[in-house]
């Protein structure tokens, strides 16, 4: 009993039954304590102590500085500048530029009526498909048993941190919603700090650090990505090996999300569930690679050895979500069975990607910017540390004050990598996606070129237009400011 419940916060013991002979977990009637406990006091700095006293309150005392997530705040808010007539080149949302897998709309249309209560982990045709899927590109052996499926992947990350006892631990930087999540979650993050020196990796190195400066918890939970947001960094073969022997020593679960796995530009992605089986929790679904962003269809996989730790998120899901939507569920199964149409669109989509991630590079630290080449999915992480001394001069300090000003400047939006990524917002780190280009025209030309043929070297120009006059602003701005 003790090594299944191990993983889960004692607050949610007393509603769930372990398995036992095969019967079933009970749902939770609950997900938060009624109370607040010592084990959540921590949380709470000295100045939102403060705060706590205040019963009338409607918000929890540790969430008084907490916003919306960041990236879907700024979209919000460049979308409206652009229907008001302002032509501003959105390098700031990571959103597929690619119309929907023609497949998957055919199964959406066949689909359509389905409006039936279905299984809470998804049905069984889909977690098959999944596993196909992953056997053929990732060679994952998932079993179907073990995969929930659910609207989007963020769902099953929070239920996840909800139920979860133990200690979390993200990167710098990361994506923007991990640390939100985690405090929604009731746990203190440990971050941390990686560096554009490792690429922005973590290392062995920064594992044993991390677990010698910190009194943790026997539960471990560490959060990855890969390939990363908001760096476009991967990992080798040999790296996630290395990680694995280092995350097993200590104990330390890892939730990899791999939302990008099928956007690595040399089609090598290398996930490290293949090589820490037994302590991974695998996210992705079908919003970049299938550019099905809107239809909030995620999933993920556990381990047999976590079986705790899925019974107790399927559980919660039962409480919060239901079940993923009918229709993407019946469309998204029978898009998994079109292997080779899904394939080529696949291949066209990420060399359209692999070109213009290739040209951002070329072109910024043509001008001196700092940062690493992308090797999958929408993003660049530059530095603009070159333009410091320039920006010191008209008073500028922060990334956000740099954001700011080329949008007011340049028409360029940017996201700073302080504080929404977890940087420090005195460093000049942004994240830029290269996506604001039509990818129906991209990806209508890709194939007219065929797969046989190198895209022609002015592609990106004539085909990902706003994408390349966005970084040429881009670039024509940091110019003039090296010129003040």
């Amino acid at each position: 009993m003790a090594s299944l419940i191990q993983y889960i916060k004692p607050s949610h013991l007393q509603c769930v039954a372990c398995r036992t002979n095969g019967s079933k977990i009970n749902i939770f009637h609950r997900l938060l304590p009624k109370n607040y406990s010592k084990q959540y006091a921590r949380l709470l700095t000295p100045q939102k102590m403060e705060s706590a006293s205040d019963n009338n309150s409607l918000i929890r005392p540790d969430l008084a500085n907490y916003c919306g997530a960041s990236n879907l705040a700024m979209n919000e808010r460049i979308r409206k500048l652009i229907k008001e007539g302002q032509k501003i080149y959105h390098l700031a949302f990571g959103q597929s530029p690619f119309p929907v897998v023609e497949e998957a709309i055919g199964g959406l249309k066949q689909h359509a009526g389905e409006n039936g209560y279905l299984p809470v982990a998804g049905i069984q045709e889909l977690r098959e498909g999944i596993s196909r899927f992953h056997a053929r590109h990732d060679d994952l052996h998932l079993d179907p048993s073990n995969i929930i499926v659910s609207p989007g992947t963020k769902e099953l990350i929070f239920l996840l941190l909800t139920v979860f006892h133990g200690d979390v631990m993200v990167l710098s930087p990361s994506w923007t919603t991990y640390k939100p999540q985690i405090m929604l979650a009731r746990h203190t993050p440990i971050v941390l700090e990686t560096c554009m020196e490792d690429e922005w990796r973590l290392t062995p190195e920064l594992i044993d650090k991390t677990v010698k400066e910190n009194n943790l918890h026997h539960n471990r939970l560490l959060i990855m990505c890969n390939p990363d947001n908001p760096t476009g960094t991967c990992y080798t073969e040999k790296q996630l090996q290395n990680l694995s022997t280092k995350l097993r020593e200590h104990n330390i679960l890892v939730l990899t999300d791999e939302i990008y796995a099928r956007l690595h530009y040399e089609a090598n992605h290398k996930s490290i569930a293949k090589y820490y089986p037994e302590g991974t929790i695998l996210s992705t679904g079908l919003s970049k690679w299938a550019s099905a962003g809107g239809w909030r269809l995620g999933y993920h996989h556990y381990p047999t050895e976590l079986e705790s730790l899925r019974e107790a998120v399927r559980s919660a899901a039962s409480h919060s979500y239901s079940c993923a939507p009918a229709p993407m569920q019946f469309a998204a199964a029978q898009l998994f069975r079109c292997e080779q149409e899904c394939d080529n669109y696949i291949k066209h989509t990420t060399r359209i990607m692999a070109a213009v991630g290739d040209y951002t590079y070329r072109e910024l630290t043509s001008v001196g910017v700092k940062g690493v080449k992308p090797k999958a999915g929408y993003y660049m992480f530059p530095d603009f540390e070159v333009l410091r001394e320039a920006l010191n001069r008209r008073g500028m300090t922060t990334c956000e004050e740099v954001c700011q000003a080329l949008l007011n400047e340049a028409s360029v939006a940017l996201m700073a990598g302080g504080p929404a990524f977890l940087r420090p917002e005195k460093e000049l780190t942004t994240r830029l996606c290269f996506v604001n280009f039509d990818g129906k025209i991209a990806l209508e030309e890709s194939r007219k070129q065929g797969l046989d043929n190198q895209l022609p070297e002015d592609f990106v120009k004539n085909y990902c237009t706003l994408t390349y006059e966005g970084i040429q602003a881009l670039k024509n701005w940091l110019l003039d400011q090296l010129r003040r």
